[in-house]
Protein backbone atom coordinates (compact mmCIF):
# COMPACT_ATOMS: atom_id res chain seq x y z
CA UNK A 1 0.00 0.00 0.00
CA UNK A 2 1.24 3.47 -0.86
CA UNK A 3 2.07 5.87 1.94
CA UNK A 4 -0.31 8.71 2.68
CA UNK A 5 2.47 11.21 1.81
CA UNK A 6 2.98 9.61 -1.62
CA UNK A 7 -0.74 9.67 -2.31
CA UNK A 8 -1.00 13.30 -1.19
CA UNK A 9 1.84 14.37 -3.52
CA UNK A 10 0.06 12.79 -6.49
CA UNK A 11 -3.37 14.05 -5.40
CA UNK A 12 -2.18 17.67 -5.18
CA UNK A 13 -1.20 17.66 -8.87
CA UNK A 14 -4.58 16.35 -9.99
CA UNK A 15 -7.95 18.01 -10.43
CA UNK A 16 -11.59 16.93 -10.60
CA UNK A 17 -12.10 13.66 -12.43
CA UNK A 18 -8.40 12.79 -12.18
CA UNK A 19 -8.76 12.77 -8.39
CA UNK A 20 -11.73 10.41 -8.69
CA UNK A 21 -9.66 8.12 -10.90
CA UNK A 22 -6.85 8.12 -8.31
CA UNK A 23 -9.30 7.14 -5.57
CA UNK A 24 -10.69 4.33 -7.72
CA UNK A 25 -7.14 3.14 -8.42
CA UNK A 26 -6.34 3.15 -4.69
CA UNK A 27 -9.42 1.04 -4.03
CA UNK A 28 -8.28 -1.51 -6.61
CA UNK A 29 -4.92 -1.77 -4.84
CA UNK A 30 -6.46 -2.94 -1.54
CA UNK A 31 -5.72 -6.50 -0.48
CA UNK A 32 -8.68 -8.66 -1.42
CA UNK A 33 -11.17 -9.22 1.40
CA UNK A 34 -12.71 -12.70 1.45
CA UNK A 35 -16.49 -12.68 1.20
CA UNK A 36 -16.66 -14.71 4.42
CA UNK A 37 -15.35 -11.65 6.31
CA UNK A 38 -18.06 -9.37 4.91
CA UNK A 39 -20.47 -9.78 7.77
CA UNK A 40 -22.70 -7.58 9.88
CA UNK A 41 -19.91 -7.48 12.47
CA UNK A 42 -17.40 -5.96 9.99
CA UNK A 43 -19.89 -3.60 8.33
CA UNK A 44 -19.23 0.10 8.99
CA UNK A 45 -22.46 1.84 9.97
CA UNK A 46 -23.46 5.20 8.52
CA UNK A 47 -21.87 4.85 5.10
CA UNK A 48 -23.99 5.46 2.01
CA UNK A 49 -22.33 2.47 0.34
CA UNK A 50 -21.54 -0.82 2.06
CA UNK A 51 -18.10 -0.78 3.69
CA UNK A 52 -16.49 -3.65 5.56
CA UNK A 53 -13.29 -3.39 7.62
CA UNK A 54 -11.60 -6.36 9.27
CA UNK A 55 -8.49 -5.95 11.46
CA UNK A 56 -5.68 -8.49 11.63
CA UNK A 57 -2.54 -8.42 13.75
CA UNK A 58 0.90 -8.95 12.29
CA UNK A 59 4.31 -8.94 13.96
CA UNK A 60 2.90 -8.67 17.46
CA UNK A 61 0.80 -5.55 17.70
CA UNK A 62 0.98 -4.18 14.15
CA UNK A 63 -2.44 -3.83 12.58
CA UNK A 64 -3.24 -4.77 9.02
CA UNK A 65 -6.76 -4.08 7.82
CA UNK A 66 -8.67 -5.87 5.12
CA UNK A 67 -11.45 -3.75 3.66
CA UNK A 68 -13.91 -3.60 0.81
CA UNK A 69 -16.85 -1.59 -0.46
CA UNK A 70 -19.53 -2.16 -3.05
CA UNK A 71 -18.82 1.29 -4.58
CA UNK A 72 -15.57 2.09 -6.39
CA UNK A 73 -15.02 5.64 -5.13
CA UNK A 74 -16.00 4.68 -1.59
CA UNK A 75 -13.52 1.81 -1.74
CA UNK A 76 -10.88 4.37 -2.73
CA UNK A 77 -11.78 6.53 0.26
CA UNK A 78 -11.44 3.45 2.47
CA UNK A 79 -7.99 2.81 0.96
CA UNK A 80 -7.03 6.43 1.66
CA UNK A 81 -8.09 6.13 5.31
CA UNK A 82 -6.24 2.82 5.65
CA UNK A 83 -3.06 4.28 4.15
CA UNK A 84 -2.82 6.47 7.27
CA UNK A 85 -2.93 3.49 9.66
CA UNK A 86 -1.95 0.34 7.78
CA UNK A 87 0.75 -1.85 9.34
CA UNK A 88 1.38 0.48 12.28
CA UNK A 89 1.47 -0.55 15.94
CA UNK A 90 -1.98 -0.58 17.56
CA UNK A 91 -0.97 2.02 20.15
CA UNK A 92 0.16 4.40 17.40
CA UNK A 93 -3.07 3.91 15.43
CA UNK A 94 -5.18 4.50 18.55
CA UNK A 95 -3.39 7.82 19.21
CA UNK A 96 -3.17 9.04 15.59
CA UNK A 97 -5.33 11.97 14.52
CA UNK A 98 -6.49 10.35 11.29
CA UNK A 99 -8.88 13.19 10.50
CA UNK A 100 -5.99 15.67 10.57
CA UNK A 101 -3.87 13.33 8.44
CA UNK A 102 -6.62 13.39 5.79
CA UNK A 103 -7.13 17.18 5.88
CA UNK A 104 -4.78 17.92 2.93
CA UNK A 105 -7.10 15.89 0.69
CA UNK A 106 -10.05 18.24 1.41
CA UNK A 107 -12.44 15.36 0.82
CA UNK A 108 -15.50 17.31 1.94
CA UNK A 109 -14.79 19.92 -0.73
CA UNK A 110 -13.96 17.35 -3.42
CA UNK A 111 -16.72 14.78 -2.86
CA UNK A 112 -20.42 14.80 -2.12
CA UNK A 113 -21.55 14.58 1.49
CA UNK A 114 -22.97 11.10 0.74
CA UNK A 115 -19.46 9.90 -0.12
CA UNK A 116 -17.81 11.39 2.98
CA UNK A 117 -20.46 10.87 5.67
CA UNK A 118 -19.10 7.47 6.72
CA UNK A 119 -15.45 8.54 7.10
CA UNK A 120 -15.77 9.45 10.81
CA UNK A 121 -17.40 6.06 11.44
CA UNK A 122 -14.56 4.25 9.63
CA UNK A 123 -11.98 6.14 11.65
CA UNK A 124 -13.83 5.50 14.92
CA UNK A 125 -14.06 1.76 14.21
CA UNK A 126 -10.35 1.55 13.33
CA UNK A 127 -9.27 3.49 16.41
CA UNK A 128 -11.60 1.62 18.76
CA UNK A 129 -10.14 -1.65 17.48
CA UNK A 130 -6.59 -0.33 17.81
CA UNK A 131 -7.20 0.88 21.38
CA UNK A 132 -8.65 -2.50 22.36
CA UNK A 133 -5.67 -4.37 20.92
CA UNK A 134 -3.15 -1.91 22.41
CA UNK A 135 -4.71 -2.40 25.84
CA UNK A 136 -4.17 -6.13 25.50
Amino acid sequence: MRSLDDIREEYEFLEGDERYRLLIELGRELDPMPDALKTDATLVRGCSAKVWIYPTQEDGDRLHFLADSNAAITKGIVALVLSAVQDRPASEVAALDVTAALEPFQLKAQLSSNRTQGIPNMIALIQKTAARIAAG
